[in-house]
């Protein structure tokens, strides 16, 4: 049966044209705004005021954290800016979080950006951390944790973080008459533990005075340039001008760091054999490793790897436990009934006849809930480090191409008011009740202060091993007050950690029988 559809007028030869064409133009008009709206939903919000050429750079002139964080009360959770030539996405919240270091996606943003810093400073990818993701990634992942992150190692390893506490406790009891700089007293706690572990000698058997303080601001200096934004990355064709200088000051830091690290090379390669063996420290493993006919995971020559894999861990390690110690202190100075009811759990757990223990840690989760609400409040990376997407996906709907830069901004997602009650307040009973379940191992993405998924940091468990074996003894030991009774002030400093503008002067007085401060003098090594 056929049929027949037939207008019930007719039509003149002129009209069916002018039908036909209208037909056809709104047909168009219909596949445009179709396109309009996939293409508007397809993308992630993107904040006004994006200039010409530099996008968004111009709206990052404080600290990234904080006017990413303004932005997302403005735009949403999820929301894409331009930095020059490049995209990047920026997550405020658990959920988006998730999304992108989570599931199928933890196999998407895996790479760093190639910036003019990590050419400089991080030996052109060489230096874990800043490696793009691949076969050299995982070996050197996978030698570092095994050789000295490791549960196993951290604990074999415990008599270098005991001496290095000691004689740091045996510094402060000798000039408690002054006000001390714990600033300072962390960094150099912090510095020497790591360094020792890698290099078999603390820092400060390597250099004295002036020297000292030069490597000391060199480390410092990496981080502080590596948390800049370099106008050249935005845009390359700037780099012959190194607008603001940075990259000068990046050479120069750079050229420190390494000439640290190949004097310590130099006098590893430099040993007997059974001084070596017996040592056995972090840069004897990797060239031991080398020197035994293992073939080269990369195109790096063995001893750019070395170098760049041991400033890595010293880097990372010394400065993220100093940044956190000394908020941890400020906060607690800043709330003296938390700060008495750690010295309480203190002298319930441990006593007044002895000093703290590594076994004692384990008992002391008052003071583990000081540190959790601590890298809460202050993350020593609230911007975490920025991700690259390998590959294009899709993020709570939105398309997300290849190539494309990731922020997840910690500090955000750590003072969420509808995750945390009272968010801004220093309150650590918050992980003894309603937050018990949120650990610092990746797990929950409402609080990931080492990061999560594959790029997390590898040194979670040395990190607090350290922090709390510090500030356990430093509580223990001395009653902290300081000068005038004033209030700490928590000015936030610029890079890719967060330390503390202003030093942390404080007055220590002597809580324990005076024998005990003797036995400080007994340090292990």
């Amino acid at each position: 049966m056929e049929f027949k559809f037939q207008l019930p007028f007719q039509l003149s030869a002129e009209a069916t044209s002018f039908l036909a064409l209208f037909l056809f133009l709104y047909c168009l008009y219909c596949l445009f705004q179709q396109k309009k709206r996939t293409d508007t939903k397809a993308k992630p919000p993107q904040p006004s005021g994006s200039w010409p050429v530099i996008g968004h750079l111009h709206l990052l002139g404080e600290l990234p954290h904080i006017t990413l964080g303004k932005l997302a009360d403005k735009y949403g959770q999820i929301f894409m800016i331009k930095l020059g030539i490049h995209q990047a996405l920026v997550v405020s919240t658990a959920e988006m979080a998730k999304e992108c270091l989570g599931g199928t996606n933890d196999k998407v943003f895996l790479n760093r950006p190639q910036k003019i810093f990590i050419e400089h400073m991080a030996y052109n990818g060489a230096m874990l951390g800043f490696s793009q993701y691949g076969q050299y990634w995982r070996e050197m992942r996978k030698i570092t944790t095994i050789e000295l992150l490791s549960a196993h190692r951290v604990e074999i390893l415990k008599h270098v973080r005991i001496s290095e506490v000691r004689s740091a406790m045996k510094s402060i009891t000798v000039a408690r008459s002054e006000s001390t700089d714990m600033k300072q007293w962390f960094t150099d706690i912090s510095m020497n533990t790591i360094v020792k572990l890698i290099s078999g000698k603390s820092l400060k058997k390597f250099y004295q005075g002036e020297e000292y303080n030069r490597c000391v601001k060199a480390f410092r200096d990496f981080f502080e340039l590596a948390g800049v934004f370099v106008p050249a990355d935005a845009l390359p064709f700037l780099r012959w001008f190194d607008i603001g200088g940075y990259e000068k000051k990046m050479k120069k830091a750079a050229k420190e760091i390494d000439h640290i690290a190949q004097r310590w090379l130099d006098e590893h390669k430099n040993r007997s054999s059974n001084e070596a063996q017996r040592k056995l420290d972090f840069m004897d493993v990797m060239l031991g490793i080398f020197e035994s006919g293992q073939e080269k995971p990369s195109k790096y020559e063995t001893d750019a790897i070395i170098k760049a894999t041991c400033t890595a861990m010293i880097l990372a390690a010394a400065d993220t436990t100093a940044v956190t110690l000394t908020w941890a202190l400020s906060l607690l100075l800043n709330n003296k009934e938390v700060l008495k009811k750690s010295q309480a759990e203190l002298d319930i757990v441990v006593g007044k006849e002895r000093q703290v223990e590594e076994s004692d840690l384990k008992n002391l989760v008052y003071l583990q809930a000081v540190l959790k609400e601590t890298m809460r409040l202050y993350p020593a990376a609230p911007l975490s480090v920025p991700r690259e997407a390998i590959s294009d996906c899709i993020v709570s709907g939105y398309n997300i191409p290849a190539g494309t830069q990731l922020f997840v901004n910690l500090y955000k997602i750590h003072r969420d008011p509808l995750v945390w009650e009272n968010p801004l307040d220093f309150h650590p009973e918050r992980f003894l009740t309603t937050n018990k379940d949120y650990d610092v191992r990746g797990q929950s993405f409402e609080f990931m202060p080492f990061g999560s998924g594959r790029r997390i940091c590898p040194g979670i468990s040395f990190a607090l091993s350290v922090m709390q074996f510090t500030l356990a003894n430093l509580l223990h030991g001395f009653d902290i007050s300081i000068p005038l009774d004033e209030t700490v002030d928590m000015t936030e400093g610029f890079g890719i950690t967060n330390l503390k503008t202003t030093p942390l002067e404080v007055i220590l007085t002597h809580r324990l029988p005076s024998n005990l401060y003797n036995d400080f003098t007994m340090v292990v090594d």
